[in-house]
């Protein structure tokens, strides 16, 4: 599984090397509804680049007002939190002590500190961290609209057309398609509806004791770390993926991607994991983003000859 991936936020690379252009008017309508309910999940690191984008002019008021709206709410959530743990303390110092007010002393010293790394983290000019994407964040994917390469925000969780609502909660994996069920679970979209998002490296849970390159000791409790896996050298990896246009009973409307994942190369496996994300070759672009449902062992052509790279590991932040 690709438990999250680094994308290549600077969507200005898309355009310059590959000749796709920008839907502004979904791209529009993803900050406007973040901006309605705060709950779309966008990477700072894509936010900052349409920042530094004139030609993105009508974007920029949406992305401030979430970005002051955030910062709104976390100086509220701090407040609250002090109050709350300024209460705990005095009664925790009197004559009679509670549970209650040891949890809440707690609770409320924890949710400061996340607050205050919240604020901290919207200051800070963004980094490689704040383009990692992970379930259920969007992200810009490639695909061909009316034969031109377009870049369209899409959720990195995918829900296929004509299912329900709840199917994210019923099958949470659906990040993901795995190479061997293309023609299975992903029937729908494998030959249909295919992107390239552009990422620069991922992350995977894997066991500890198989990250050390050792065994289990006796006794010991199987734990897990998170490593980034990213090519060396480093590269921009055009990554195969499944994608679809989802529509609600109430007109709503979401678009959303998996990436395919395969068999690891021998560094992958050796670091614990068993599975890898799918980079397919420029040449193959066209072929792949305009796919022939009545020939699809063209597309598994394309998979197989993928680009190889040696992917290095470290643990991730």
């Amino acid at each position: 599984m690709c438990y999250s991936a680094q994308i290549r936020a600077d969507y200005t690379k898309f355009v310059r090397r590959y000749g796709a252009t920008i839907d502004i008017k979904d791209f529009y309508r993803l900050y406007w509804l973040r901006q309605q309910d705060g709950k779309a999940k966008v990477p700072r690191a894509l936010d900052a680049a349409f920042l530094d984008d004139p030609a993105t002019a009508e974007l920029h008021p949406l992305i401030h007002a979430h970005a002051s709206a955030e910062a709104t709410r976390l100086e509220q959530e701090l407040f609250a939190q002090r109050t709350r743990l300024a209460k705990a303390e005095r009664i925790l110092a009197g004559d009679k002590p509670t549970k209650k007010a040891a949890d809440d002393q707690r609770i409320a010293t924890s949710k400061i500190a996340r607050a205050q790394a919240r604020l901290a983290e919207l200051k800070r000019p963004p980094g490689d961290d704040d383009a990692r994407i992970y379930p259920g964040y969007y992200a810009p994917v490639m695909v061909v609209e009316r034969g031109e390469r377009v870049i369209k925000p899409m959720r990195y969780q995918c829900r296929p057309r004509g299912k329900p609502a709840d199917y994210d909660r019923k099958y949470p994996g659906t990040y993901n398609a795995r190479r061997d069920n293309l023609e299975g679970f992903w029937r729908d979209q494998f030959g249909h509806t295919h992107g390239v998002a552009v990422l620069t490296a991922f992350h995977e849970h894997v066991p500890r004791h198989a990250a050390e390159g050792r065994s289990l000791e006796p006794g010991e409790k199987e734990s897990t770390v998170v490593l980034e896996f990213r090519p060396d050298p480093p590269q921009d990896m055009l990554v195969a993926c499944l994608w679809s246009h989802w529509t609600g009973p109430d007109g709503e409307e979401l678009l959303s991607f998996a990436a395919i994942t395969d068999d690891p190369p021998p560094e992958v496996a050796a670091a614990g994991h068993d599975r890898c994300i799918i980079p397919i070759k420029p040449e193959y672009l066209d072929t792949w983003l305009n796919p022939d449902p009545s020939n699809l062992a063209a597309q598994y052509a394309i998979l197989d000859d993928r680009e190889r790279p040696y992917y290095g590991h470290r643990l991730a932040a």
